[in-house]
């Protein structure tokens, strides 16, 4: 039952926001009564804290699996970029934003732990990018994986953009060419350039 709380409340999170979802609201996609979800959760504070965490932890097991299925670099980057495009597609808002706005303890500690992880999977990616002549041998992957980290999160800062589930995949988009772009090799830009016909098609 935890478990099943703990999904729910995270899709309902991400359709419609942080602030605005109740507990009654959890309760009744759920059929439940809400001293249920207080017999796992204290206050609803407790409750987003845990559901941003077995959300965040899913996401990567998501990527894992991506990286696992043999794409090249670049095509490997959009596919990860399609999974969540699909899996925010009812978000009208940013639920980065929301989450630093109204539950900024959360915010903190899944930012110190997705830097860490992300980092990771982006200098994976630059290693498998190189090895294949799709980046150039001469990046710099360090700075290059926290350029491509504090750019994604910059997309979801509403005091530079206004959002709707739109324009914040365009932006993510966006920041996606721009990374590419400025490492790949000549062989590289070829496999962008297919990678962004196919989104336009």
């Amino acid at each position: 039952m935890k478990e099943t709380i703990l999904r729910k409340a995270g899709e309902i999170f991400l359709k419609y926001g942080f602030k605005s979802v109740t507990m009654d609201d959890i309760a009744k996609e759920l059929g439940i009564s809400k001293k249920t979800i207080y017999k796992f959760y204290k206050n609803k504070v407790e409750l987003v804290d845990e559901a941003v965490s077995y959300f965040h932890d899913g996401m990567h097991k998501t990527i894992n699996n991506i990286c696992d299925l043999g794409h090249n670099a670049i095509q490997e980057n959009f596919e990860i970029k399609k999974t969540f495009k699909d899996m925010f597609k009812n978000s009208d808002d940013s639920p980065v934003y929301q989450l630093e706005k109204y539950y900024p303890k959360t915010y903190k500690k899944i930012i110190f732990n997705e830097l860490s992880i992300y980092k990771e999977c982006i200098t994976n990616n630059l290693v498998k990018g190189i090895q294949e002549g799709l980046y150039r041998k001469n990046i710099n992957m360090e700075l290059s994986a926290k350029f491509y980290f504090s750019l994604m999160l910059s997309v979801h800062d509403s005091s530079l953009y206004t959002y709707n589930k739109n324009t914040m995949n365009q932006l993510e988009m966006h920041a996606l060419e721009y990374h590419t772009r400025a490492i790949a090799t000549e062989k590289g830009l070829q496999v962008l350039e297919e990678q962004l016909e196919k989104k336009e098609i």
